[in-house]
Formats: structure tokens, C-alpha cells, sequence
């Protein structure tokens, strides 16, 4: 008899006897509970001595937030790095709740309703072809999903600023540099995560198109004080106040907007 055989006619007995006699909690079951909740402590507590006396997993506080920081790119923690990539591949309006909701739904379910559709007794990794490789393909996808999230460069900013001089040239302020610092201080701001300006952007939280926002003749005095406070000036508004901008930047974004009359 073989090694292999002699250990399923092993574990073939073991599984008669359990059959027969039963197993009882203590001390079996109790004692793999108790080590694997020493193992699961074990290696929280590691990794928390880790962090604290190292870098090896990042620093335990971060520099001070500046508020009127307009370079700060906002990321998710490294689990929802693939959520984060995701979301970078379905960038259209139109499609991000089949990012948000649509794709992650419709896998939790399958992952739900999978053990009552497949009721075989066979354990065998060899035998399971199709369970394996869905498993190495979802495991191999969230992977890269997640590796392209770590690594990916926000170009958000940059691909708004590239649209600033056809912006100039069709609102008639290409020769107004306060008007061109202000409309830098717009792309870099992240102001189009909510507002549009000429198809540049996204509507959201029911945030106005400001391509024609200068044609309104509010003024710039007006424009500071909204952009300092706008639920002072707006009452209910849910737009953030922008007021560690400074001075200066706030009269810079509020000559962009006057001069923002619609197309020319």
C-alpha cells in the first residue's frame, strides 16, 4: 500500500468514527478556535509594533493637512485600491454606478448562490476545474486592479488645465492673466468634480454649468464672497467654502468666472 493510500484509508477510518461516536466540542473544536484567535491576535498585534516603531508600513501620523492646498489628490485606503481603478475605466457619468454598484453586486450575489448550485461532494482541486480557474481569474483580477490603483496617476488636473486655452480663446479672455491664473487655479482646484465649464467636468450635487457664469453680471466682489462662504451667500448651498485660498486666489477664480460670458 501506498503512502497515499494508507493516508485515505487513515482519514477514511477518522471520518467512520466521527460518524459514529461524534466529536466533541472540548476539547477539539475549542482548541482550534483558541489557537486560531491567538494566531489572528498575534499577527494584528505584529503588524501594530510594526507600524509603530517602523516605516516599513508608512508613517503613524502624516504631515499636517493644509487647507488651501489646490495640488492634494485624494485616494481611497490600499482595499478599495481596485474599486479606485475601477472607477478610472468606467469614467462616464453614465457608467460609474455599473462600477460602484453594478459589477460588485452582481459578483457578492454569484459568490452567495454559488454552494447552493454546486452541491457535489468532491473537494479535489484536480477535479474542479471550473471553480479554480474562476477563482485564479478573480483572484489574478483583483490583483492587477488593485497593483494599477497603487500605482496610478492622477492626470485629472492636468487633462482639465489642457483644456484651459481653448477655454481663453472661445470666452475672449486669452490676453487676461488674472482670468488665465484664475482658470488654473479652477482645473487645479478640482472644481469640474462638480461643476462643467464648456463639456469640461461633471454635474454633481445639482452644481451649475459656469461656462456662462460671467454673463449673470454678479461681479467680483460677489464671486469672492460666494467662493469664501457659499452657503452664506446661498443659504443651503453644499458647496465647501474656499476661503484658505487666499485673498489673492479668490480675486484670480472670481475674474475667470466674470470673464466666463459663454462662447464667444
Amino acid at each position: 500500500m501506498s503512502s497515499i493510500d494508507e493516508r485515505r484509508a487513515t482519514f477514511h477510518r477518522y471520518k467512520e468514527g466521527v460518524k459514529k461516536r461524534g466529536k466533541a466540542f472540548y476539547p477539539f473544536a475549542m482548541f482550534h478556535d483558541t489557537v486560531m484567535s491567538l494566531v489572528v491576535v498575534s499577527v494584528i498585534t505584529g503588524l501594530a509594533i510594526l507600524w509603530r516603531y517602523s516605516d516599513v508600513l508608512g508613517p503613524l501620523i502624516g504631515p499636517k493637512a493644509d487647507p488651501g492646498t489646490t495640488s492634494f489628490v485624494p485616494r481611497p485606503d490600499w482595499y478599495f485600491y481596485f474599486l479606485f481603478y475601477l472607477l478610472r475605466i468606467f469614467k462616464w457619468p453614465d457608467s460609474v454606478i455599473l462600477a460602484t454598484v453594478g459589477i460588485p453586486t452582481i459578483l457578492l450575489v454569484i459568490l452567495l448562490v454559488l454552494p447552493f448550485i454546486d452541491t457535489r461532494m468532491e473537494r479535489r482541486l484536480t477535479r474542479r476545474p471550473v471553480a479554480v480557474v474562476a477563482a485564479a481569474l478573480t483572484v489574478l483580477s483583483m490583483g492587477v486592479l488593485t497593483y494599477k490603483g497603487a500605482t496610478a496617476q492622477e492626470a485629472i488636473a492636468s487633462e482639465v488645465k489642457a483644456a484651459i486655452p481653448g477655454w481663453a480663446k472661445k470666452q475672449g479672455f486669452a490676453n487676461n492673466k488674472q482670468a488665465l491664473a484664475g482658470a488654473n487655479l479652477f482645473a487645479e482646484s478640482g472644481c469640474t468634480n462638480c461643476h462643467t465649464y464648456l463639456g469640461t467636468g461633471s454635474s454633481n450635487l445639482g452644481a451649475p454649468d459656469l461656462s456662462a457664469e460671467g454673463a449673470k453680471n454678479k461681479g467680483v466682489q460677489f464671486q469672492i464672497d460666494h467662493l469664501k462662504c457659499p452657503s452664506c451667500v446661498n443659504p443651503g448651498s453644499p458647496m465647501p467654502p474656499f476661503a484658505a485660498l487666499g485673498e489673492d486666489n479668490l480675486r484670480k477664480l472670481a475674474t475667470f468666472l466674470e470673464a466666463s460670458k459663454g462662447s464667444q
